[in-house]
C-alpha cells in the first residue's frame, strides 16, 4: 500500500527480490480429480503479501529478458585512441537508450496474483460446469462478423419481439419508415363535433374575466401586435423562421395564435401543436404561463408539457404541447412521419445545442414527405438568416424587442470616466495584439493614462480588482435604484469576488446584499437573488451565463460584463474535452446588455475595449462542433439514417470528420457498434437509454449482476448532476463531510451511492432535511435523482432485464452491498477511461503530490472536487474516471480506484502472449499489460471468454439473471464475483495485519 511514498518506494526496492522468488518458485500444479488446484511453496506464499501489494499497485515491472543481450559486440578492428573512445561512447549511449526504453516498456507491465484457495475453488466449479456451459454458450450461437447480411449474421438470436425490432432497425432506413408510417391510418382525422366543441369553448373563454385580464397583458407584447402577419405567413408557407428579441413574446404567443386561428376556422380537431424548448424548466414554466393566459390549468385542456420523468399532457387535438427537444427525437423514433403533429415549433434554435441541430437535420428529410406539416423555427435576431438559407431560403419575419434604452460603456470609457487604475502583475514589454485597432477606434479621445492601460496585454485578463472598483463606483455615484448583475466565467471567479466584497468595509450588509447564481449553489439559497432588497440597499448578483437567457431578475438596472465565458470544447487532435474561459460572442454580449433594460433604462459596463468587441465571433460555436458525438450517433442509428458520416455532413455546420471517427471508435470499443457500423444488440439497448452510452452500459451490467440500487444512483448522478453543493467559504467543511461519507473507499462514485443511501435511511426516520444540511446535499436534486432511478428501472423492466420496475426489489439487489463488484461494474461502464497512479510524493503541507498518467502517457490530475485528490495512500494503482477535461490542467472528474482483475474482466478485448520465461503477458487493447503465471492466465482467459459470451447472449436475449445453483449463467457470474471480491478482501486482510 502506498503511504506518502515511504512504503511505496520500499516496495519498489523489494520488487526485484519478490519477482525472483516467484520466478524460482513457480506454482506447483497438483491434480486432484479433474480440476487443477494451485499450491505454492512456503517461501513464495509467504512473499505473496508484498507480491500482491505490488501487483495491485502496479509498481513493479515483469522482467522479460532479451536473449541476445549477452552476446558481446566488439569494436571494429583498426580503431585506436580517440576513435576507439568515441565508438565506446556511442555504444554506451545506444545501450543506455535501449535500457531506458526497456525500463519504460516494462514499467507498464503490471503483475497479477490470485488468491490460491479461491482460484482452486473456481477451477473446481468451472470444471464441473464445463460441459453444461459449453452447451449453453453454443446454443446461443455466435454471429459471423464476416457475413454482411444482418439477418444471417444474427440468426443465432432466438425468435422474439426483441429480435424483430432489432433486425428491423439494422436492416431498414428512415425513408422506408416514413413511407410506411404515411401509408397507415391518419392520426389527426377531422371530427366536426370536436371542431364545434373547441370553437364554442374558445368563445366562452374569451368572455371570461380571467381570460380578458391576461389578454390585456398579452396585447402589450410586440408579438401580439404582429399576430395577423404571423398567421398569414404560416398559412401560406410550410416553413417559416420567426426572429425576435428576448421579451418580444414569441415563445408564449405564437403557439396560441396558431391554435386560436385553427379553432376559429373550424380545424381544431386536426390541430396538435408541439413546441420544443432547450431546457426542462423552460418547457414547464412556459406551459404554466400559456395555460394561465388561456384561463385553464396545465394538463386539463388545450395546454400541457412533457419532459423526461414528468408529463402533464393536454388533450390529443386542439392543443399545444411544450416539450424538450429530446422528447421530439422520441416522437421521431416511434413515428418518423410525425403524423400526430400538425404544427411543429422549434424555439430558441439560435442556441445551436447538439440535439436541436440533430432534430433540424432529421426534419429536413421529413418535411418534403409531410406537405401538411408546418415547421416554425424561432430564433434570436443574430443568426436567423442562416436557418432560412438552410431551408431553401424560406421566409423570415422579425418581431421587434421590448427593452428600454441601455447606455453602454467599454473599458476605455470606464477608465476615463472613473479614473480607475488597473493593477498589473508586471510591466509588459509588448503591446496587445489588437493595438492598431485600438488606436484607430480610440482616435485621440482618451488620455495617455487610459491608452497605456488598454494597450497592455494584461488589460484583457479577467481582473477581479477592476470589477470591485466598478461596483464601488456604481454604489457611490449612480443615484438610480436597481440591482447590479455581474457576469463572470465560473465559480472560482465568483468565489474570489464574493470573498473580496464580503470582507470589505465598502460593502457592509446595511448597504449591499451579495447573491450568487451558480449550479453548485443550492436552489433555496439562490432564490434570495430574485427578491427585492430593503430601500437604500444595493443588490449585487454574481452569476455565470445562466443569467443571460435562462432566468430573469426583474430589478436589474446595471450589468457588468467581464467578457469571458466558460466554454466546453472537444480537441480532436488530443482527443480530450476542454473547459476554458474564452471571449464571449457578440450574441452573448448582446444578451448581457439586454438584461439591464428589462424594466427601465439601464447601464452596461463591458470590461473589454470597443476594439475587442469588433473582433468577437458573431455567435457561439454550435455545440455539435465542440463536443463528443457518441449520443448523437446512437440516436442517428436508432432513427436509421444510414452511414453516420454522410448524415452528419447534412448538418447546418457539419462536425469535424475526425470527431466522428473518434466517437465511432469509442462506440466500437464499448461494443455498441459492429464492424459494419450497425447497432449491436447492446448498442440497440444503449441508444434507447436516456444517458451517455458508457453510463448506459453501467446500468445494464448492474442489472445483470444484480446491484441496481447503487449503480442506478451513480448513473443518475453522472447523467444529471451530483447532489453536493458548496457554500462559499465552506469549501473545507464540504470536503471533510465528503471524506466522512466516502469511508476510505477511494471512489467518487461510491460516495454518491453512500450519500443517496444515507439520505434515504434518514428520510425513513424523518431526518432527511437534517442529513442534507449536515452533508451539504441538495434535497431537490436527491429527489430528482431518485425519480431518474425509477425511470431507469422502468426502462430495464420494459426491455426485460428486470422482472419489475421496483429499484429496491431484493432479487435485483443481491449484490448491492458488494463494493468490490460495484467497483468492477463502474469499471465496465467507464472503460476505456483508465488512468494509472505512478507515484506519490509527500509534501510539507501533509498532503501528497500525486503523479497520474493515462495509458497514452498524458499527465493528469484529480479534480479538486474529487475525494481521491486528498488521498495519501492507495491500495491499487488503477483509476477509472467519468470525464477527462482540460482547463488549467488536465483534470479527471469522478474517479474510482479499481483493481487489476476489474480491468481484465471488463476492460475490452485482450491478447495473451508468452513472456519467454514460462509466464504470460495479457494485453488489453494494446493499452494495458499485465503479467502472471500460465495457470492464472488460463483461468482468467476461460472466465473472460465465458463472461463475454454470456454478456453477448444476455444482450440479444434480455432476461432476468438466474442465480440458482443449477444455472449456467449463475455459475459464471458467481465465479467472476467471487474472484473480484477475493481480490478486494485479500488486500484488506493484509492491510489489517500489517
Amino acid at each position: 500500500m502506498m503511504r506518502r511514498g515511504g512504503r511505496f518506494r520500499a516496495a519498489l526496492r523489494q520488487n526485484k527480490h519478490v519477482n525472483d522468488i516467484i520466478s524460482q518458485n513457480r506454482a506447483r500444479v497438483k491434480h486432484e480429480g479433474d480440476h487443477t488446484l494451485f499450491a505454492y511453496s512456503e517461501e513464495a506464499h509467504s512473499s505473496q503479501t508484498d507480491a500482491y501489494q505490488i501487483a495491485s499497485l502496479g509498481t513493479g515491472p515483469s522482467q522479460p529478458t532479451d536473449q541476445n543481450r549477452k552476446s558481446k559486440i566488439k569494436p571494429p578492428s583498426g580503431l585506436r585512441g580517440k576513435e576507439l573512445g568515441l565508438w565506446f561512447r556511442d555504444r554506451n549511449r545506444e545501450k543506455q537508450a535501449k535500457e531506458r526504453e526497456s525500463r519504460k516498456k516494462n514499467d507498464l507491465i503490471y503483475p497479477v496474483k490470485l488468491d490460491a484457495t479461491v482460484a482452486s475453488e473456481i477451477c473446481s466449479v468451472l470444471d464441473r460446469q464445463k460441459i453444461d456451459l459449453v452447451q449453453a454458450v453454443s446454443s446461443c450461437g455466435s454471429k459471423n462478423q464476416n457475413d454482411s447480411d444482418a439477418r444471417v449474421r444474427y440468426r443465432h438470436i432466438k425468435e422474439s419481439d426483441f429480435k424483430r425490432r432489432y433486425l428491423n432497425n439494422i436492416t431498414g432506413s428512415i425513408e422506408e419508415n416514413i413511407c410506411k408510417s404515411l401509408s397507415t391510418n391518419v392520426v389527426l382525422k377531422r371530427d366536426p363535433q370536436l371542431d364545434d366543441a373547441y370553437h364554442s369553448e374558445l368563445i366562452s373563454k374569451q368572455q371570461s374575466k380571467k381570460y380578458n385580464s391576461m389578454l390585456e397583458f398579452r396585447k402589450k407584447l410586440p408579438a401580439y401586435q404582429m399576430r395577423h402577419q404571423l398567421i398569414e405567413l404560416i398559412r401560406s408557407n410550410q416553413i417559416v423562421v420567426i426572429s425576435g428579441e428576448t421579451g418580444c413574446g414569441k415563445t408564449t404567443q405564437v403557439g396560441q395564435f396558431i391554435l386560436d386561428d385553427c379553432i376559429e376556422s373550424g380545424n381544431g380537431s386536426v390541430t396538435h401543436i408541439v413546441c420544443t424548448q432547450p431546457r426542462r424548466i423552460s418547457a414547464i414554466t412556459v406551459a404554466d404561463r400559456v395555460a394561465d393566459e388561456r384561463a385553464e390549468s396545465v394538463g386539463t385542456g388545450s395546454v400541457g408539457y412533457q419532459i423526461r420523468l414528468e408529463a402533464k399532457k393536454p388533450r390529443s387535438r386542439g392543443s399545444i404541447l411544450f416539450c424538450t427537444t429530446g422528447i421530439l427525437t422520441q416522437f421521431l423514433e416511434s413515428d418518423p412521419a410525425l403524423k400526430h403533429i400538425s404544427h411543429l415549433v422549434l424555439d430558441e434554435i439560435h442556441e445551436r445545442d447538439t440535439i436541436s441541430d440533430f432534430a433540424i437535420t432529421i426534419l429536413k428529410d421529413v418535411i418534403p414527405k409531410r406537405q401538411d406539416l408546418k415547421l416554425i423555427l424561432m430564433s434570436a435576431t443574430l443568426n436567423a438568416e442562416n436557418f432560412s438559407t438552410y431551408f431553401n431560403h424560406c421566409p423570415i419575419i422579425t418581431i421587434p424587442g421590448f427593452t428600454y434604452p441601455v447606455r453602454e460603456y467599454y473599458l476605455e470609457d470606464i477608465l476615463q470616466m472613473t479614473g480607475i487604475s488597473m493593477t498589473f502583475k508586471k510591466k509588459s514589454r509588448r503591446e496587445i495584439e489588437i493595438a492598431d485597432l485600438i488606436r484607430s477606434t480610440c482616435s485621440n479621445k482618451y488620455s495617455p493614462f487610459v491608452m497605456r492601460q488598454i494597450l497592455d496585454p494584461q488589460s484583457e485578463e479577467l481582473n477581479i480588482d477592476l470589477i470591485f472598483d466598478v461596483l464601488q463606483y456604481i454604489c457611490n455615484n449612480e443615484k438610480t435604484e436597481g440591482a447590479v448583475l455581474v457576469f463572470l466565467p465560473g465559480i472560482v471567479q465568483i468565489t474570489a469576488l464574493h470573498r473580496m466584497l464580503t470582507d470589505s468595509e465598502q460593502f457592509p450588509s446595511s448597504r449591499a446584499q451579495i447573491h450568487v447564481l451558480h449550479s453548485m449553489i443550492p436552489t433555496h439559497t439562490q432564490k434570495a437573488a430574485f427578491q427585492k432588497p430593503p430601500k437604500f440597499v444595493r443588490k449585487i448578483i454574481l452569476a455565470t451565463n445562466i443569467a443571460e437567457t435562462s432566468i430573469t431578475i426583474d430589478d436589474v438596472v446595471f450589468v457588468i460584463d467581464a467578457g469571458k465565458i466558460k466554454m466546453s470544447n472537444f480537441d480532436v487532435e488530443k482527443n480530450i474535452a476542454t473547459l476554458k474561459a474564452e471571449w464571449v460572442s457578440q450574441a452573448n454580449a448582446h444578451q448581457r446588455r439586454g438584461r439591464a433594460g428589462r424594466v427601465q433604462e439601464g447601464v452596461c459596463y463591458h470590461l473589454f475595449t470597443r476594439a475587442r468587441s469588433m473582433t468577437l465571433d458573431q455567435y457561439p460555436l454550435p455545440e455539435m462542433l465542440r463536443t463528443r458525438l457518441e449520443e448523437v450517433i446512437l440516436s442517428a442509428k436508432l432513427l436509421q439514417v444510414g452511414d453516420v458520416a454522410t448524415f452528419l455532413k447534412k448538418v447546418m455546420n457539419p462536425p469535424n470528420s475526425r470527431a466522428v471517427e473518434l466517437s465511432v471508435e469509442l462506440l466500437e470499443k464499448l461494443g455498441a457498434l459492429d464492424s459494419y457500423e450497425n447497432l449491436t444488440p447492446l448498442g440497440f439497448h444503449l441508444a434507447k437509454l436516456p444517458m451517455d452510452p458508457q453510463t448506459g452500459k453501467m446500468i445494464l451490467m448492474g442489472a445483470i449482476f444484480c446491484c441496481i440500487d447503487p449503480i442506478f444512483t451513480i448513473a443518475a448522478s453522472l447523467s444529471f448532476k451530483d447532489a453536493f453543493y458548496t457554500p462559499i467559504g465552506k469549501e473545507k467543511m464540504v470536503d471533510e463531510k465528503k471524506m466522512e461519507l466516502a469511508k476510505g473507499m477511494k471512489s467518487d462514485h461510491l460516495l454518491l451511492a453512500e450519500a443517496m443511501r444515507g439520505w434515504e435511511d434518514a428520510e425513513k426516520r424523518g431526518r432527511g432535511w437534517q442529513f442534507c444540511n449536515e452533508f451539504f446535499l441538495s434535497r431537490p436534486i436527491l429527489v430528482q435523482l431518485k425519480e431518474m432511478k425509477a425511470q431507469f428501472a422502468e426502462h430495464l423492466s420494459q426491455i426485460g432485464f428486470l422482472d419489475c420496475n421496483d429499484m429496491k426489489a431484493s432479487a435485483a439487489n443481491i449484490n448491492s452491498n458488494n463494493y468490490a463488484l460495484i467497483r468492477s461494474i463502474i469499471c465496465a461502464g467507464l472503460y476505456p477511461n483508465v488512468a494509472i497512479l505512478r507515484d506519490l510524493k509527500p509534501m510539507k503541507s501533509g498532503h501528497c503530490l500525486q503523479f497520474i498518467r493515462t495509458p497514452e502517457q498524458e499527465n493528469v490530475k484529480h479534480h479538486p472536487k474529487s475525494v481521491n485528490e486528498k488521498q495519501s495512500e492507495f491500495e491499487s494503482r488503477f483509476l477509472v474516471y467519468h470525464q477527462k477535461i482540460q482547463s488549467t490542467a488536465i483534470f479527471l472528474h469522478d474517479t474510482s480506484m479499481v483493481y487489476p482483475l476489474s480491468l481484465l474482466f471488463f476492460g475490452g478485448g485482450f491478447e495473451f502472449k508468452s513472456d519467454g520465461e514460462g509466464g504470460t503477458v495479457i494485453e488489453i487493447n494494446d493499452e494495458l499489460k499485465f503479467h502472471c503465471d500460465n495457470k492464472t492466465a488460463d483461468l482468467i482467459k476461460e472466465l473472460k471468454l465465458r463472461l463475454d459470451m454470456l454478456l453477448e447472449y444476455k444482450s440479444s436475449h434480455p432476461g432476468v439473471t438466474d442465480w440458482t445453483q443449477n444455472s449456467n449463467e449463475g455459475a459464471i457470474l458467481r465465479a467472476i464475483t467471487c474472484l473480484l471480491t477475493s481480490e478486494d478482501q485479500f488486500v484488506l486482510r493484509k492491510l489489517a495485519s500489517s
